[in-house]
């Protein structure tokens, strides 16, 4: 079966869409499919192409056995709202002018920003082939949870796209259980339609290990008890409440280690200064092969988003890596999340943007032991081959 995925981030981007997208598409070449996927070059979240790269009308690699074409599209940082969705609609158009002369007998196309959904319809009529829909956010829901958009005509007009899409895809594949219970309860959506694969885990790429003391020592944390966010800087993630609440801790012997980038970034160096947090380390991404070495580090994991009811529908899919490596998650979101770390016994809830509710669990997960066997038994049910080939039978059949 031939497969066209369009998607507008793919490795070596570390970030979660192309890490689930391309360890999906490595399995199902291993069992025998013919995928190619539709990208653009790498820029995420700096918004400045990797070296190595170019930003040209169409390039070509084969990686790991999958045919990657990347595409020109607007390229801008993972910031201002009006800019990335120039980038998006950009990437819509290339995907679906380089689509069309792809063979390909069916077609999956993966949000969160739907313009790639539109493509992979207009590309689904025009060669007349089936399309799935991927569905790893609900949006424009999350863009005005984070405050991006207000409800206006806009908003209307994405939701007014948002049940195009869904309706007009042969199936949809969803991140998380409650992501399936809105389409059906809000949008009408056809549960027979609807498959729930969730995000998971490497256990190649990541496993137990003792800490690495060359990096401790490197980033002089070796007496330290470290708590480490590692991923995306941006508006949904609640980090500026982080360190406001850092400023009221007392513990010296805390240390927080903060690893990424993102549309917040600056913003936190400046409020790290501000608060004269010398508790606190910054550092940008690090390669993805690198991230293994900078979990191993770490006490405890902090997993945390702002406040929404939308956000209790997600299921960061940090927690899995992080887990892999059994790192107890300090956890700031409620809904679903809260449930999988709970009802595995591999982390401890606080209520997201409560200062004292924070504080208290951070002390709380600070003696608390976690079972290795809670750990295994969650890399066993969301091992990432199996979930990818959970995929590839509900896409065929």
């Amino acid at each position: 079966m031939k497969i066209l995925f369009l998607t507008d981030n793919f490795p070596p981007e570390v970030n979660a869409p192309a890490t689930r997208t391309f360890e999906h598409c490595k399995e199902w070449v291993k069992e025998g499919m013919d995928v190619t996927v539709v990208t653009c070059a790498p820029n995420f979240p700096k918004g400045k192409v990797f070296e190595g790269y170019k930003n040209k009308l169409y390039q070509k690699e084969i990686v790991e056995g999958i045919k990657v074409i990347r595409v020109w599209t607007y390229i801008s940082a993972n910031k201002g709202f009006l800019k990335r969705i120039l980038d998006y609609l950009s990437f819509m158009v290339s995907s679906f002018l380089v689509g069309l002369f792809i063979k390909t007998d069916v077609i999956i196309a993966t949000s969160p920003q739907f313009f790639t959904a539109i493509s992979g319809r207009w590309l689904s009529f025009w060669k007349r082939r089936k399309w799935i829909m991927e569905v790893r956010d609900l949006w424009p829901e999350s863009i005005k949870a984070v405050g991006a958009m207000k409800k206006g005509l806009a908003i209307e007009f994405f939701e007014y796209l948002e049940r195009r899409m869904y309706k007009s895809a042969s199936k949809i594949v969803v991140v998380t259980d409650s992501f399936k219970e809105t389409l059906v309860a809000k949008h009408h959506v056809n549960k027979e339609k609807i498959a729930v694969i969730k995000n998971g885990m490497n256990n190649d790429l990541f496993s137990p290990s003792i800490k690495n003391i060359g990096l401790l020592n490197s980033l002089e944390l070796n007496d330290k008890f470290v708590v480490g966010y590692i991923g995306t800087h941006g508006m949904a993630h609640g980090l500026d409440f982080i360190l406001k609440s850092i400023k009221k801790m007392s513990d010296e012997n805390i240390h927080f280690l903060f690893i990424g980038d993102g549309a917040k970034r600056e913003e936190l160096l400046m409020l790290k200064e501000e608060l004269q947090l010398g508790n606190v380390t910054m550092i940008p991404s690090v390669k993805k092969n690198e991230v293994a070495s900078y979990i191993s580090v770490l006490d405890v994991a902090l997993v945390n988003l702002k406040k929404s009811t939308t956000f209790k529908s997600v299921l960061p899919s940090k927690i899995f890596e992080l887990c892999a490596m059994e790192k107890p998650i300090l956890l700031g979101v409620e809904g679903e999340a809260k449930k999988l770390v709970e009802s595995y016994k591999i982390g401890i809830a606080f209520e997201p943007e409560n200062e004292t509710n924070f504080i208290n669990k951070l002390k709380e997960i600070q003696g608390k032991v976690f079972s290795d066997n809670n750990f295994d038994r969650l890399r066993n049910d969301f091992n990432r081959k199996n979930l990818a080939k959970q995929m590839l039978d509900f896409i065929s059949s």
